[in-house]
């Protein structure tokens, strides 16, 4: 398999000008100081509660029902312990699903 080579003539078309006539706004500055003001945290019942629940007691998986109330509740740590359950959530998902494709 070949990649194509440059076109017929050895180069490439000039690419358009911007109008004649025409600017573009400026990006702001950094504040002075070069320090940003704090980022703005999620609204206050911004994140989606638990799941509602399904139903039919046969069809659900224990193991996978913890781990989601346990992403559900990450939400309420700090942050490096989100991480700790989300990876916690997700190793268990993952051997769930594994016993799963071997039943």
């Amino acid at each position: 398999m070949s990649r194509p080579g440059p076109p017929p003539g050895g180069s490439f078309p000039a690419r358009p000008a911007p109008p004649a006539g025409s600017s573009f706004p400026a990006r702001p500055a950094p504040p002075a100081g070069g320090s940003f003001p704090a980022r703005p945290g999620p609204p206050v019942g911004a994140r989606p509660g638990p799941p509602p629940d399904l139903g039919d007691d046969e069809t659900r998986h224990p193991a996978v029902d913890a781990a989601v109330r346990a992403i559900a509740n990450a939400a309420t740590l700090a942050p490096a312990d989100q991480i700790a359950q989300y990876e916690a959530a997700y190793e268990t998902l993952r051997e769930t699903l594994a016993t799963i494709d071997q039943t």
